[in-house]
């Protein structure tokens, strides 16, 4: 199958192309723009680019240079509604393969298209260079000493049985056998390192087991296992030489002795891979009875050592491909989509989930291939490719499927050892049903705040309006009693001061920004405040001033601040509502930064804040007292944050009184004194 690229601005051109030819032969992706498919141009992955010249004529000079850039073995075809000469000549000068007129003619183009030349795939094989001569060797070159040219004849076809130990194991023996003519022989390794537990990999390790005989019955292979800690295993491994059964100490070991009478051999060979004792290899006489002499027995060692040294690779290939067995398990047992993508673009793993979302949304079937990614995240894959550096996690909202949300993550995937980086790892995160599950959380929140508003705000503007309707149902009969007009005018004076006060509350919990700035001198709006929050406790009370700065003043809306200090003295006076006494402080502080800040703090005489008010104090509609709404700390926070400052509570030292701070940024004219 061929795939061809149709660049054009809108999707009508790839589907008259895709509708034009047949789809067993071709597979047609569709791109609006040449960044979008610079990742396939640039790696061969297309056979051929279909131009659509709606672009400006300029524009489409320009875009087939740039393919050819990207590319240049790739045809190029350009479709156009009208035919200019020059332009003609300067698109083929720059590129073009061949210049078509429109509409699209199904059959000319399959004609074309298997005329033209095509790019070589990025897979296919480089072609090797023609040896143009051969030198000639001299006999010395061709010349190995006897018998090993006979002996890597015969053993070259242990290659075939390269990853299979048990196999290559006897067709060694089988070959040796040919070479040495052996009665018997048989072979013992230790486990596989890698396929132990580890509770009981020590023991395992330290066993030798029959991995392949030749001559001895299979009865008696299942009955006997050599171990490195007794007999002709703890002998071998002590010593590292070859051990023949009538060396002094081997017949000075009676197990060693029942070893070799049980085996049925005469002689045990050490099987090594350079590094460490793999095994054991026991052999008979030769199949005259003769003994076996002491080159046979050198020639048998070293090509036992090469033996040892294949073992010792395919228990690693064995281990690479349990990892990658594993690692491809739990990428495919993953709940969200996995496409691994190697450096020349091709995908190499990819998991269900994966495939079939990137497959549907592709509307085909067979192997995913880079080009059915979708745009935006094969840009973001070949991004970091090329530049080896992962990418913060990003919202991926699929246009095949509306309403689908998805966390993407790419990484880069490197070689051990090096800073190359070999494959790309696409991470989807189906977020949809968490993305539901938080909007559905936010509206109940919602509408347990709505509910909560609705209980405060009844049960506030209700005890506002207890004596307001008292004093209606008496207005007619006791209005000429002036006592009563009196009562009647506290009432009202009482319920007007509360609803303004809940109405400056709301009205600054509305406001994001600032309605005014300017300079403010804090010491008057201090006064001001305090006077003002007397209205509210209307009783004998200390209010005690001290600044450490000169003329203090900050930059804001007047009537805000003056709102959040009103409700921070209001708290202070309703502490100790006996006897209040509040200190106020002014001092100047960084405030965490380099500009100065005003530090206002309001300290009471009250019995201080508890650990949980200290945490909910400036939470909406927290409130330790039976009357209020709980909104006046809330109301000061979101007032000081808005002039970037910031509202902290807590216990004035190790007294119990509690204690409000204010910082606000100080005015450029205020200076510390």
């Amino acid at each position: 199958m061929k795939t061809l690229l149709v660049l054009s601005p809108h999707p009508e051109m790839a589907e008259a192309v895709r509708t034009g030819l047949n789809p067993a032969a071709y597979h047609i992706i569709h791109r609006v723009s040449a960044e979008e498919a610079e990742p396939i141009v640039t790696h061969d992955l297309v056979h051929a680019v279909i131009v659509d010249s709606e672009f400006t004529e300029i524009q489409t000079v320009w875009l087939v240079e740039k393919l050819r850039r990207l590319n240049r073995q790739c045809p190029i075809i350009i479709y156009t509604g009208g035919m200019k000469s020059e332009w003609e000549e300067e698109v083929l000068l720059r590129g073009a393969t061949q210049i078509l007129s429109k509409p699209i003619r199904p059959r000319a183009l399959e004609i074309l298209l298997e005329r033209s030349p095509q790019a070589r795939p990025s897979s296919a094989p480089p072609v090797p260079p023609a040896e143009t001569s051969i030198r000639p060797r001299s006999s010395d070159e061709l010349r190995l000493p006897p018998p090993s040219l006979p002996v890597l004849r015969s053993f070259s076809s242990l290659l075939a049985h390269s990853l299979n130990a048990g196999a290559m194991l006897r067709q060694f023996l089988l070959q040796l056998r040919e070479v040495i003519s052996f009665n018997r022989a048989a072979i013992f390794l230790r486990s596989n390192p890698t396929e132990n537990a580890p509770e009981d990999a020590p023991g395992k390790i330290r066993r030798l087991q029959a991995r392949a005989a030749l001559g001895i019955p299979p009865e008696v292979l299942e009955n006997i296992g050599l171990s490195l800690e007794s007999g002709i295993g703890r002998q071998i491994y002590h010593s590292g030489h070859i051990l023949r059964c009538q060396a002094p100490e081997a017949r000075a070991d009676a197990e060693v002795q029942r070893e070799f009478d049980t085996i049925g051999g005469q002689v045990a060979v050490p099987i090594f891979d350079r590094e460490s004792l793999l095994g054991l290899a026991v052999f008979d006489t030769r199949i005259t009875g003769e003994a076996l002499t002491n080159p046979e027995l050198e020639l048998i060692f070293h090509l036992l050592e090469q033996v040892g040294l294949a073992v010792r690779n395919i228990w690693l290939h064995d281990q690479l491909v349990g990892n990658n067995e594993l690692l491809a398990s739990v990428l495919r047992e993953l709940n969200g989509a996995c496409v691994v993508v190697n450096s020349d673009l091709k995908v190499v793993h990819v998991n269900r989930l994966a495939r079939r979302h990137f497959s549907a949304a592709a509307g085909r079937s067979g192997e995913l291939t880079f080009a059915d990614l979708p745009p935006e995240l094969g840009g973001k894959i070949f991004q970091v490719l090329r530049t080896g550096s992962a990418l913060a996690t990003f919202r991926y909202e699929p246009k095949a499927a509306p309403g689908t949300v998805f966390s993407a993550t790419v990484v880069p995937l490197q070689k051990a050892g090096t800073t190359q980086t070999a494959a790309a790892l696409l991470i989807l995160d189906d977020q949809t049903q968490g993305e539901q599950l938080r909007r559905l959380e936010v509206e109940a929140a919602n509408l347990r705040l709505i509910k909560t508003m609705a209980d405060r705000l009844a049960h506030e503007i209700g005890n506002a309006m207890v004596p307001l309707s008292t004093h209606q149902q008496l207005l007619a009969e006791k209005f000429r009693d002036a006592e009563f007009r009196a009562s009647l005018e506290m009432a009202l004076a009482d319920g007007v001061k509360r609803v303004n006060r809940l109405i400056n509350q709301m009205r600054f919990l509305a406001r994001d920004g600032l309605v005014s700035r300017e300079p403010i001198a804090v010491k008057p709006l201090i006064e001001e405040a305090y006077q003002e929050a007397r209205k509210f406790q209307p009783i004998k009370a200390t209010l005690k001033y001290e600044s450490a700065i000169k003329s203090p003043a900050v930059n804001g809306d007047r009537s805000a601040l003056k709102h959040a200090l009103v409700e921070v003295l209001i708290n202070a006076l309703q502490a100790n509502p006996t006897d209040p006494k509040i200190d106020v402080h002014l001092s100047a502080t960084g405030n965490g930064s380099n500009l100065p800040h005003l530090q206002i703090e309001v300290r009471d005489n009250g019995k201080g804040f508890a650990a949980e008010a200290m945490r909910n104090a400036s939470t909406p509609f927290y409130t330790t007292r039976n009357v209020g709404l709980g909104l006046g700390l809330a109301v000061t926070r979101k007032i000081v944050e808005t002039h970037q400052g910031k509202l902290e509570i807590g216990p004035a030292g190790d007294t119990a009184a509690g204690v409000v701070r204010i910082s606000l940024p100080l005015d450029s004219t205020a200076a510390p004194g």
